[in-house]
């Protein structure tokens, strides 16, 4: 065969071979679903498994023989603001009269509170502006009602709680307009409830910053990120946390710079992530790697067949012992130490398995091999590191809120909004955190900047 002929044969192989890349490129997207990739389930292709699939259990509904009751909690007595008392006029023994008022050797009264909720009306304070004729010379004299009054028509309270309505439950500002018609008997224009959100954002915007430097200052802290729309342009909202506080930051871009303005120029103590190549700024030894992520990675990797399939088998193994003994570690049933233990041999079982993949066929899943294996010592800083957990939950569900408000409400319209955002968010899921009532902070907040006094500590 001459030249031209094997040039020939050289060039179709090629050809072939690029084709049968490409063909298992889409062959494995079409395998991506809610159960191996970060997609809801609402986005499942057709014909995808169920996101859950469970084994039908041969239980009956509802509670399980031998469960602790969870039995209702009885208001404090300071919150009771009525009582009503039944005694019984005869015994049920004998049928004689009984006593009406009870005696030292009678048994504490039970219990039973019935809570409701009283008719809504807020309280409506009228100034008026009398005037007066001068008997001496006829001049009439107007009373000016002073500023500080004509400055607010809506008082703390009520701005805090249309400020919570739109900040914590994510409702529209036409939303807010009829709550407060229909609930509270105070007809607002949207106009005002749009300024009274700006007014909220001025007044907590000291405990924003109040949280966001606690956060950076933390020796753990989680962090995550998610897209957002600013006048119909993408951008995005970082969020980190610690066990108790939340902040909450708006940025045009996902990249260090927007990493910097939530977490600073220079990232201190443990950040627990995803594998997001910006989080690669923080040294391997200070970093927790998220094991969902990777769970979801695994299975993606085992579903999608060809011959590096193996090293999505072997990582579900993995995962499946470590979160056992994790679990075993939480529950207080064994040591750090056993933990640790417990642990050693899935860490050389992975290396083994990540090693392999990065040697095998498939050039996306050597990719992701390697990609761990530079991240070795981030896997594991969960088993050595207290207040350190081997997933991203927490901040997970922590950004859930700001995520369902995305969706219900596309985003704000300018950068005023954002700020509102990020602030209220900032409160209600710190206030969440530490068992603080937001509702209480933020009217507090706004008579505070009202009366020019320096915002409350969140965090006390």
């Amino acid at each position: 065969m001459d030249a031209t002929g094997c040039a020939g044969c050289r060039e179709r192989d090629a050809r072939i071979a690029e084709l049968e890349r490409r063909l298992a490129e889409v062959e494995a997207r079409l395998k991506i679903n809610s159960s191996n990739s970060s997609l809801p389930p609402s986005a499942n292709p057709p014909g995808a498994a169920k996101p859950v699939v469970k084994k039908k259990s041969k239980r009956q509904r509802g509670g399980q023989p031998g469960h602790p009751p969870w039995l209702k909690q009885l208001l404090p007595p300071e919150q009771v603001t009525a009582r009503q008392t039944v005694v019984p006029s005869e015994c049920r023994h004998c049928h004689a009269a009984l006593p009406r008022h009870a005696s030292a050797e009678d048994p504490e009264p039970k219990r039973f509170q019935v809570v409701d909720l009283p008719p809504i009306a807020v309280t409506v304070t009228e100034y008026q502006a009398e005037a007066r004729t001068c008997t001496r010379c006829g001049a009439v004299t107007q009373a000016t009602i002073p500023a500080a009054v004509r400055a607010h028509s809506v008082g703390p309270r009520l701005t805090a709680a249309l400020a919570y309505l739109s900040g914590a439950q994510g409702l529209s500002k036409r939303g807010v307009e009829e709550i407060a018609a229909t609930l509270f008997g105070a007809p607002v224009a949207l106009g005002t409830v749009a300024n009274l959100e700006q007014e909220v954002s001025a007044a907590v915007a000291p405990a924003h910053g109040e949280a966001l430097a606690a956060v950076r200052q933390a020796d753990v802290k989680y962090a995550d990120e998610t897209s957002w729309k600013l006048g119909g342009r993408l951008c995005w909202l970082w969020a980190a946390a610690t066990a108790n506080i939340a902040a909450f930051v708006i940025h045009a871009r996902r990249n260090a710079h927007g990493l910097a303005a939530l977490l600073g120029e220079s990232i201190d103590g443990v950040l627990h992530s995803d594998r997001w190549h910006v989080y690669a700024q923080v040294p391997e030894e200070r970093r927790q790697v998220c094991w969902a992520h990777l769970k979801r990675d695994f299975r993606r990797i085992a579903e999608g067949g060809g011959p590096s399939a193996f090293v999505g088998r072997r990582g579900l193994r993995i995962v499946r012992e470590l979160f056992a003994a994790w679990h075993d570690f939480r529950h207080g049933t064994v040591t750090r130490r056993t933990l640790q233990t417990r642990i050693a041999p899935l860490r050389r079982r992975l290396d083994r398995a990540l090693l392999a993949g990065a040697l095998g066929g498939d050039p996306r899943v050597a990719k992701f091999c390697e990609n761990l294996v530079a991240l070795d010592d981030a896997l594991w800083t969960f088993a050595r590191q207290d207040d350190v957990e081997p997933t991203n939950n927490h901040m997970e569900r922590l950004v859930r809120r700001a995520v369902l408000w995305r969706r219900r409400s596309f985003g704000c319209a300018g950068v005023s909004g954002c700020r509102f955002v990020e602030r209220v968010l900032t409160v209600v899921q710190t206030c969440r955190l530490r068992g603080t009532n937001a509702l209480e902070f933020l009217s507090q907040a706004v008579t505070h900047h009202r009366h020019g006094q320096p915002c409350p500590s969140l965090l006390a």
